[in-house]
């Protein structure tokens, strides 16, 4: 129920206000001067200030310069008998939302005030999705343990609340959206637009459009003027993805921009200037491309302020249980669907995999396998036909596992087999017990029984 604060210094307003909103549902407090008004506004939350401009002693304009200089989180209405432009626009300025005359009809009062809340409702969820926003990309949600992916968390977290050009490297799938949207929103620009545009999804005869916007009539089915990306993107951050697929003539304009901070939209002969932070990513060589004539030398050296390279999956396997673990966790709760639980020797054949199409790949199978999967664990005869070559696949079993003429010692060999087995678990889990038992299926305390009896011992990494 929102909460109503009125300060005024006639009793009768004081009432009059109470009495109506109370019957409207509000919840109301009133204050009979400026001071005890401030105080109540320093010790409750309130969603809503009805404010008298003239009062003896702290008049309504005292309460709102103190109001911004305190940066209090308050929507204010200023109430006056004494009507005039200049007092209007000097209370807008200190932040007040409305300005109403007395005497004032109370319908119009509430009117006021449910636009006064509506405002204020649209403020705090925009304020909440930012916060939201940014804890969804701070740098420690870049999942992974390895020493190349900590490589690029510690480089994020040194550039991020900068304003220089990032050019981000890598083959497709490595995440470099992801990394554009966690320096954004780890950046002092995090309150103002991420504007991503793929260069290479859009047609080259309008990209130019795309980019700088257009003039009504600039071309023909230019109906209306249209604002481009680098507009949206002002006082925020604009990410190019696939740069090294635009074209010559783009290049110069986009060098430009670059330089100068400002360009014309097509058809337009007004110079438009812009605030914009430009993170530029590629899976080309682009050094090469300038070599060869296909991208522009000054240009590349403009985007290469400061270059990150995102390693391949191929190069990070031991992050890859990590993610299997929070892909299957993440996308099991958008799907609304129980986590399946993937056997060791699933894993096995996903960690030795090549992965062509890097992390994007795995993520995409994994939501496959949530969305195909009928049971609850997922074994290697879920997987697509490509992850059989054995030629990837780890030699469980040594050539002492094979039967031969003479027989084998079958008790032998399982004890061998499962000591293996306990062992691989251990090091999928990083030494921690209960991660590793759930590998296999068992209880935290059966594992541990089987380790003594085994006399398995797996050092220091082992987690109880």
């Amino acid at each position: 129920m929102p909460r109503i604060l009125v300060i005024d210094d006639e009793a009768s307003i004081r009432e009059l206000l109470k009495d109506f909103l109370l019957a409207k549902g509000f919840e109301i407090a009133t204050a009979e001067d400026g001071e005890t008004g401030l105080n109540l506004l320093k010790e409750e939350k309130f969603d809503l200030l009805l404010l008298d401009l003239m009062m003896p002693g702290m008049n309504g304009m005292d309460i709102l310069r103190n109001i911004a200089s305190e940066k209090m989180d308050i929507t204010s209405i200023m109430i006056t008998a004494y009507a005039s432009i200049q007092t209007a626009v000097e209370a807008m300025k200190l932040g007040a939302f409305d300005y109403i005359t007395k005497p004032f009809n109370l319908e119009d009062m509430h009117f006021a005030i449910k636009r006064a809340l509506d405002v204020t409702r649209l403020h705090e969820e925009n304020n909440r999705l930012k916060k939201e926003l940014k804890r969804k990309f701070s740098s420690n949600k870049i999942i992974g343990n390895s020493i190349p992916i900590q490589n690029v968390i510690k480089f994020i977290e040194k550039i991020a609340d900068t304003d220089s050009t990032v050019l981000v490297t890598g083959e497709s799938g490595t995440g470099k959206e992801l990394v554009a949207k966690t320096i954004h929103y780890q950046s002092s620009r995090s309150r103002n637009p991420f504007v991503p545009l793929n260069c290479a999804a859009i047609p080259k005869d309008i990209l130019e459009s795309e980019l700088f916007g257009h003039e009504k009539g600039a071309f023909t089915g230019a109906v209306n003027t249209r604002i481009g990306r680098f507009e949206l993107a002002n006082n925020g951050t604009l990410f190019l993805d696939e740069i090294g697929e635009l074209a010559p003539a783009l290049q110069v304009k986009l060098l430009r921009v670059l330089q100068e901070k400002e360009f014309e939209r097509v058809g337009g002969i007004k110079t438009i200037k812009v605030d914009v932070r430009i993170i530029a990513a590629t899976n080309k060589d682009l050094e090469k491309a300038v070599k060869e004539g296909a991208f522009r030398e000054d240009l590349f050296y403009r985007l290469n302020v400061i270059p990150l390279h995102l390693p391949p999956l191929r190069k990070m396997k031991e992050d890859i249980p990590l993610l299997l673990e929070h892909f299957v966790l993440d996308i099991s709760k958008r799907k609304k669907k129980e986590p399946p639980r993937i056997l060791p020797e699933t894993a096995n054949y996903l960690i030795n995999y090549k992965w062509p199409g890097n992390v994007r790949e795995l993520e995409n199978l994994i939501e496959r396998l949530i969305i195909l999967k009928e049971g609850d664990i997922i074994t290697p005869e879920d997987l697509p036909e490509r992850f059989y070559d054995k030629l990837q696949m780890p030699k469980v079993f040594s050539k002492a596992h094979m039967l031969s003429s003479e027989g084998v010692d079958l008790n032998v060999m399982l004890d061998e087999i499962e000591n293996n087995m306990i062992v691989q678990a251990l090091e999928m889990s990083r030494g921690v017990k209960s991660k590793a038992a759930s590998l296999l299926g068992l209880n935290r305390t059966t594992l541990i029984e089987k380790m003594k009896k085994k006399a398995i011992d797996f050092g220091a990494k082992t987690v109880e």
